[in-house]
């Protein structure tokens, strides 16, 4: 999933961040409630987190005007106000869901993917497999023909994005925004380097090569 965060304190934005990057979804950040509604409704966003306290324009106005405005993406509230009827303002102003400040990373992330299965009425994946080689979403973990793989996070991500789309080719391009969240190429080799890292991993000790450079293209993943 694309998730945008409308939040003014850059510490728990980057905070959310971190959590839905881990969990697979990539993820731009806002500080102030006029610049995140102008970028909600020019980003191809799948859900929105708002901070109900933001300035300039806060975050009930904000998904009020998103509203309005044909803004169809599900939206999340995060807030230290917990009241009945702040919820319910939330959730009168436009809001889909509505979290209160603390939070368990894990419930976060939780319902801003159910946020996304509520959307598109998706029955959650949470097994891929190519070949020998499996992925299990749920536990974080990795198999090629019964034999365990350990991969880092950013090793991890880039990994599902290929066998998402398997049989595929992904251009280096693809990956820096859906993988690194970048939207342009920085002549950069992190790529490259993350690519054969992961190759060394789930190709090394096996027969059959899985994962496949296609010349001036980007690179594909298949049995």
């Amino acid at each position: 999933m694309r998730v945008i965060v409308i939040e003014d304190d850059s510490d728990a934005a980057s905070f959310v961040k971190r959590v839905l990057s881990e969990a697979g979804h990539a993820v731009d950040i806002c500080g102030d409630g006029e610049s995140g509604l102008n970028q909600a409704r020019t980003g191809d966003y799948d859900a929105l987190v708002v901070d109900r306290m933001l300035p300039g324009m806060d975050g009930l106005k904000l998904l009020k005007s998103y509203r309005d405005g044909g803004g169809r993406a599900p939206a999340l509230f995060l807030s230290a106000l917990g009241e009945v009827d702040h919820r319910v303002e939330g959730l009168q102003a436009g809001g889909d869901d509505y979290l209160v400040k603390p939070y368990a990373p894990s419930e976060l992330v939780a319902r801003v993917e159910a946020l996304g299965r509520r959307a598109t009425g998706d029955i959650p994946t949470t097994k891929l497999a190519v070949g020998g080689l499996e992925m299990d979403l749920l536990a974080r973990s990795v198999t090629r023909d019964g034999q365990k793989i350990d991969l880092q996070p950013r090793e991890f991500r880039l990994l599902e994005f290929l066998m998402r789309h398997a049989g595929q080719v992904v251009t280096r391009t693809m990956l820096l925004e859906k993988v690194w969240d970048y939207h342009f190429d920085p002549q950069t080799n992190v790529i490259d380097v993350h690519v054969s890292r992961l190759r060394g991993k789930i190709d090394k000790d096996f027969e059959r090569p899985l994962l496949h450079t296609v010349r001036g293209a980007g690179y594909r993943l298949e049995a």
